[in-house]
Parts: C-alpha cells; sequence; structure tokens
C-alpha cells in the first residue's frame, strides 16, 4: 500500500475498532440524560448523594454504564466524586454565582441591547413567561424556577448565536443547581417573576436600553440575594 492509500484507509480502520462500543456509549448517554433531568428538575438536590446500585437497579443498566453516565455529568460539573464516598450532585460555591451572574449580564444584557437589530421576535421570551405564570398559579415554584431560565434562555436566543447558545447551556444547569439551593422558592421567584412582566413590556414599548438597565439591575439584586441564602445556609450555627 503506497503511503497516499494508507493516509485514506487507516484512519477509518482504526475507527472500526470502536464499533462495537457505540451501543453502549448510547445507554451510557441515555442514562446521564435521564439523571441530569432529574438533578435540574430538583428531584435529586444539591449535596445529594447519587447510590450507583439503586441507579442501576431502576434502570436495569450495568454499573459500568452508570460509571460512564457519571464521567459525563461530573464534566459537565452537575456531580462531584469524592474518594471512598461516592458521587454527590455538585452544591455551587459563591465563587460560582459571582461567575454565572457575571455571564448573565455580559450575555443577556447584550441581548436586550441590540434587539431588535437581532432577532426581532419575542414569541419565545413571551410563551416562558406565559409558562411561568401557569406554574405560579399552580403554587409549583420549583416549575416557575424552570420557566424563569427558560425566559433568560429566550432572551439570549435574541442575540441571534447558536454557538452563544451553546456556550451558555453550562450556565444554565449552573443557574438550576442555585435556584435549589434556595429554601424559600416562593419567596425569592415571586418578585422576580413580576420583573420580568416589567422587562418584557419594556422590550415590546422598542425601549430596548431601558430593558437592559432593568435587566442589569434585576440580575444584580437576584446575586445579592442568592449570595445572602449561601451565607446563612453554609455559616455554622
Amino acid at each position: 500500500m503506497t503511503s497516499a492509500n494508507a493516509a485514506t484507509v487507516e484512519p477509518y480502520a482504526a475507527l472500526a475498532v470502536h464499533r462495537d462500543t457505540l451501543d453502549r456509549a448510547s445507554r451510557s448517554a441515555q442514562v446521564a440524560t435521564i439523571i441530569r433531568n432529574n438533578i435540574l428538575a430538583g428531584h435529586f438536590r444539591p449535596g445529594a448523594r447519587l447510590s450507583e446500585p439503586d441507579i442501576c437497579e431502576a434502570l436495569k443498566v450495568s454499573r459500568n454504564t452508570v460509571r460512564e453516565a457519571f464521567r459525563t455529568l461530573i464534566e459537565e460539573r452537575l456531580v462531584t466524586h469524592e474518594l471512598n464516598r461516592g458521587v454527590f450532585v455538585r452544591v455551587p460555591a459563591i465563587t460560582d454565582i459571582a461567575e454565572v451572574y457575571k455571564c448573565r449580564r455580559i450575555v443577556e444584557c447584550a441581548a436586550l441591547r441590540d434587539y431588535p437589530r437581532t432577532t426581532p421576535d419575542l414569541t419565545e421570551v413571551a410563551a416562558a413567561l406565559e409558562c411561568a405564570d401557569r406554574y405560579a398559579a399552580e403554587n409549583d415554584w420549583a416549575g416557575v424556577g424552570t420557566a424563569d431560565v427558560d425566559f433568560h434562555r429566550a432572551i439570549t436566543a435574541l442575540n441571534n448565536s447558536s454557538l452563544l447558545d451553546s456556550l451558555m447551556a453550562g450556565v444554565w444547569n449552573e443557574l438550576r443547581l442555585i435556584f435549589h439551593v434556595v429554601e424559600d422558592a416562593n419567596a425569592f421567584h415571586l418578585p422576580y417573576l413580576h420583573r420580568n412582566h416589567e422587562i418584557l413590556t419594556t422590550l415590546t414599548r422598542g425601549d430596548s436600553t431601558t430593558a437592559a438597565t432593568m435587566l442589569a439591575d434585576y440580575l444584580a439584586d437576584a446575586e445579592s440575594q442568592i449570595r445572602t441564602a449561601y451565607t446563612r445556609i453554609t455559616t455554622p450555627q
């Protein structure tokens, strides 16, 4: 075989040796998705231990599959592994809160300032807010938190950048974890739900500069409130 032919064939031959792992990899990805969704929904709260045997039994999968799923979730910063103790849902630190809100201020406020020069359609933003209202009416504050993230995800999407949307995915997951640490979800989310309405109304009127300023104030207040809640939770009594 000539060197030119080798360059053409050998990379694909190298890929072929991995084909038997495809089903297993897909299975571990599915398990990771299931666990991820349950963490983000608050069924496994920050600090909770994830029992490998119990997950294996619940999903009827092998320990290797669960461990591969755990590795994916560790990379996503949703869980941590503690030597001789096991795997736990990650508890975001104060420094994580600062990083999340710094990213949000940069990305979301830019989306509002540039509206409507980017994506002049507020349909998804309004739909997320309507969903939050429905959850609030049902007194489902975990649902309100999820819809709140969707509202701000839709604001980010006004930047009209799929790459930016992808980069922000980890930020939204981190925010969901942060929300789950806040003890009184009703008291926390309700004022911000009202402020979301005010931001959307201002944006709909075409005053994007004021909407961006309102959001910056909103994010500063939310960060301060969450920092206070964290300090209260983590300070020894």
